[in-house]
Protein backbone atom coordinates (compact mmCIF):
# COMPACT_ATOMS: atom_id res chain seq x y z
CA UNK A 1 0.00 0.00 0.00
CA UNK A 2 2.50 2.26 0.78
CA UNK A 3 4.52 1.62 -2.60
CA UNK A 4 1.65 2.67 -4.33
CA UNK A 5 1.17 5.76 -2.61
CA UNK A 6 5.11 6.88 -3.39
CA UNK A 7 4.11 5.53 -7.00
CA UNK A 8 1.40 7.70 -7.54
CA UNK A 9 3.15 10.90 -5.51
CA UNK A 10 6.21 9.78 -7.95
CA UNK A 11 4.14 9.94 -10.92
CA UNK A 12 1.93 13.00 -10.30
CA UNK A 13 5.23 14.92 -9.49
CA UNK A 14 6.60 14.15 -12.74
CA UNK A 15 3.55 15.14 -14.47
CA UNK A 16 3.53 18.51 -12.57
CA UNK A 17 7.41 19.10 -13.31
CA UNK A 18 6.60 18.40 -17.13
CA UNK A 19 4.11 21.19 -17.31
CA UNK A 20 5.44 23.44 -14.86
CA UNK A 21 9.20 23.04 -17.51
CA UNK A 22 7.05 23.17 -20.71
CA UNK A 23 4.81 26.09 -19.50
CA UNK A 24 7.68 28.95 -19.85
CA UNK A 25 9.27 27.47 -23.11
CA UNK A 26 5.37 27.49 -24.98
CA UNK A 27 5.31 31.26 -23.80
CA UNK A 28 8.45 31.93 -25.04
CA UNK A 29 7.87 32.69 -28.52
CA UNK A 30 4.63 34.92 -27.18
CA UNK A 31 7.60 36.78 -25.31
CA UNK A 32 9.72 37.08 -28.17
CA UNK A 33 6.80 38.29 -30.43
CA UNK A 34 5.80 41.01 -27.91
CA UNK A 35 9.56 41.96 -27.74
CA UNK A 36 9.93 41.86 -31.67
CA UNK A 37 7.06 44.04 -31.42
CA UNK A 38 8.25 46.91 -28.90
CA UNK A 39 11.40 46.98 -31.15
CA UNK A 40 9.91 47.55 -34.34
CA UNK A 41 7.32 50.08 -32.48
CA UNK A 42 10.50 52.01 -31.12
CA UNK A 43 12.71 51.62 -34.13
CA UNK A 44 9.59 53.32 -35.94
CA UNK A 45 9.21 56.26 -34.13
CA UNK A 46 12.77 56.56 -34.28
CA UNK A 47 13.86 55.56 -38.12
CA UNK A 48 14.00 58.56 -40.78
CA UNK A 49 12.64 56.55 -43.24
CA UNK A 50 9.26 55.99 -41.51
CA UNK A 51 6.48 57.30 -43.36
CA UNK A 52 5.38 58.99 -40.78
CA UNK A 53 8.49 61.13 -39.90
CA UNK A 54 8.19 62.12 -43.26
CA UNK A 55 4.67 63.22 -42.36
CA UNK A 56 6.32 65.22 -40.09
CA UNK A 57 9.03 66.71 -42.03
CA UNK A 58 6.71 67.71 -44.55
CA UNK A 59 4.13 69.36 -42.38
CA UNK A 60 6.95 71.20 -40.45
CA UNK A 61 8.05 72.39 -44.32
CA UNK A 62 4.65 73.54 -45.04
CA UNK A 63 4.97 75.95 -42.17
CA UNK A 64 7.99 77.02 -42.90
CA UNK A 65 6.46 77.43 -47.05
CA UNK A 66 3.82 79.54 -44.97
CA UNK A 67 6.08 81.55 -43.10
CA UNK A 68 8.00 82.42 -46.07
CA UNK A 69 5.12 83.32 -48.06
CA UNK A 70 3.38 85.34 -45.89
CA UNK A 71 6.58 87.68 -45.78
CA UNK A 72 6.48 87.85 -49.34
CA UNK A 73 3.13 88.16 -49.86
CA UNK A 74 2.32 85.07 -52.18
CA UNK A 75 0.12 81.98 -51.79
CA UNK A 76 2.31 79.31 -50.99
CA UNK A 77 1.83 75.96 -53.47
CA UNK A 78 4.91 74.32 -51.34
CA UNK A 79 6.83 73.26 -54.57
CA UNK A 80 8.56 76.48 -54.98
CA UNK A 81 12.30 76.70 -54.11
CA UNK A 82 12.22 77.03 -50.32
CA UNK A 83 15.98 78.13 -50.04
CA UNK A 84 15.06 80.84 -52.47
CA UNK A 85 12.40 81.83 -50.32
CA UNK A 86 14.07 82.29 -46.68
CA UNK A 87 16.98 83.66 -49.13
CA UNK A 88 15.10 86.93 -50.14
CA UNK A 89 13.41 86.91 -47.01
CA UNK A 90 16.73 87.03 -44.93
CA UNK A 91 17.54 90.42 -47.46
CA UNK A 92 14.38 92.55 -47.38
CA UNK A 93 14.45 95.77 -45.48
CA UNK A 94 17.75 95.91 -46.76
CA UNK A 95 18.50 99.65 -48.22
CA UNK A 96 19.26 100.69 -51.71
CA UNK A 97 23.39 101.55 -52.19
CA UNK A 98 24.11 101.94 -55.69
CA UNK A 99 27.30 99.69 -56.79
CA UNK A 100 27.34 97.45 -53.57
CA UNK A 101 25.71 94.24 -52.76
CA UNK A 102 25.99 93.41 -48.89
CA UNK A 103 23.35 93.64 -46.60
CA UNK A 104 24.38 96.94 -45.52
CA UNK A 105 23.19 97.97 -48.48
CA UNK A 106 22.68 96.88 -52.07
CA UNK A 107 21.44 97.96 -55.65
CA UNK A 108 19.18 96.16 -57.82
CA UNK A 109 21.84 93.78 -59.78
CA UNK A 110 24.09 93.26 -56.43
CA UNK A 111 20.69 92.43 -54.63
CA UNK A 112 19.90 89.65 -57.65
CA UNK A 113 23.71 88.33 -57.93
CA UNK A 114 23.90 87.58 -54.57
CA UNK A 115 20.64 86.18 -54.20
CA UNK A 116 21.65 83.55 -57.15
CA UNK A 117 24.96 82.72 -55.48
CA UNK A 118 23.71 81.43 -52.21
CA UNK A 119 20.95 79.98 -53.31
CA UNK A 120 22.20 78.23 -56.86
CA UNK A 121 25.38 78.69 -56.39
CA UNK A 122 25.64 80.65 -59.71
CA UNK A 123 27.55 83.74 -60.85
CA UNK A 124 25.50 85.94 -62.63
CA UNK A 125 26.84 89.22 -64.67
CA UNK A 126 26.96 91.90 -62.40
CA UNK A 127 24.62 94.58 -64.43
CA UNK A 128 21.05 93.80 -65.01
CA UNK A 129 21.95 94.66 -69.21
CA UNK A 130 23.94 92.13 -69.27
CA UNK A 131 22.61 89.40 -67.61
CA UNK A 132 19.68 90.23 -69.82
CA UNK A 133 21.66 89.34 -72.54
CA UNK A 134 22.44 85.93 -70.65
CA UNK A 135 19.41 84.50 -69.91
CA UNK A 136 16.84 82.68 -71.69
CA UNK A 137 14.14 84.78 -72.65
CA UNK A 138 10.51 83.71 -71.69
CA UNK A 139 6.75 84.60 -72.17
CA UNK A 140 5.57 86.81 -69.33
CA UNK A 141 2.15 84.05 -68.88
CA UNK A 142 5.42 81.55 -68.58
CA UNK A 143 6.89 82.52 -65.93
CA UNK A 144 8.10 81.01 -62.72
CA UNK A 145 9.74 81.46 -59.47
CA UNK A 146 13.02 82.55 -59.68
CA UNK A 147 13.31 83.77 -63.26
CA UNK A 148 14.28 87.14 -63.70
CA UNK A 149 12.38 90.48 -64.45
CA UNK A 150 13.67 93.12 -66.61
CA UNK A 151 12.51 97.19 -66.67
CA UNK A 152 13.05 99.85 -68.94
CA UNK A 153 11.39 103.22 -69.35
CA UNK A 154 10.33 103.22 -72.88
CA UNK A 155 10.79 101.66 -76.32
CA UNK A 156 14.61 102.11 -77.46
CA UNK A 157 15.51 102.84 -73.75
CA UNK A 158 18.20 100.62 -71.66
CA UNK A 159 17.34 98.17 -69.38
CA UNK A 160 17.99 99.69 -65.87
CA UNK A 161 16.33 97.49 -63.30
CA UNK A 162 16.26 93.95 -62.71
CA UNK A 163 14.42 91.99 -59.94
CA UNK A 164 13.53 88.04 -58.80
CA UNK A 165 10.29 86.76 -59.75
CA UNK A 166 8.03 85.16 -57.20
CA UNK A 167 4.77 84.23 -58.34
CA UNK A 168 1.37 85.79 -58.26
CA UNK A 169 2.63 88.94 -59.80
CA UNK A 170 5.01 89.84 -57.46
CA UNK A 171 9.21 90.17 -57.61
CA UNK A 172 11.72 90.98 -55.57
CA UNK A 173 13.97 93.45 -56.06
CA UNK A 174 16.48 96.20 -54.51
CA UNK A 175 14.27 100.41 -55.20
CA UNK A 176 16.05 103.58 -55.01
CA UNK A 177 13.14 104.58 -53.04
CA UNK A 178 13.15 101.65 -50.59
CA UNK A 179 15.82 99.21 -50.52
CA UNK A 180 14.91 95.60 -50.80
CA UNK A 181 11.23 94.91 -51.15
CA UNK A 182 8.46 92.74 -52.90
CA UNK A 183 6.32 94.33 -55.60
CA UNK A 184 3.76 93.99 -58.10
CA UNK A 185 4.08 93.64 -61.78
CA UNK A 186 0.82 95.27 -61.69
CA UNK A 187 1.53 98.50 -60.26
CA UNK A 188 1.35 101.22 -62.49
CA UNK A 189 4.75 101.88 -62.57
CA UNK A 190 6.27 98.76 -62.87
CA UNK A 191 3.60 97.90 -65.41
CA UNK A 192 4.51 100.36 -68.17
CA UNK A 193 8.15 99.95 -67.46
CA UNK A 194 8.28 96.36 -67.49
CA UNK A 195 10.31 94.82 -70.41
CA UNK A 196 11.32 91.16 -70.35
CA UNK A 197 11.66 87.89 -68.27
CA UNK A 198 14.42 85.86 -68.15
CA UNK A 199 15.69 82.30 -67.39
CA UNK A 200 18.87 81.67 -65.73
CA UNK A 201 20.18 78.20 -67.01
CA UNK A 202 22.66 76.53 -65.13
CA UNK A 203 25.42 75.44 -67.39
Amino acid sequence: MKNSILYCLAAASMVLSFFFERTPATLQPSSAVSATQEASFLSGLLDTDDPHSNLLRTSSDSTEYSKYAQRLGIEPSFDENKDLLATVVSWLGTPYRYGSNSKSGTDCSGFVTRVFKEVYGITLQRSSRSMFEKVKHVQKDEMQTGDLVFFRRGPGQPIYHVGIYLKDGKFAHSATNGGVMVSSLHQAYYSRNFYAAGRVEND
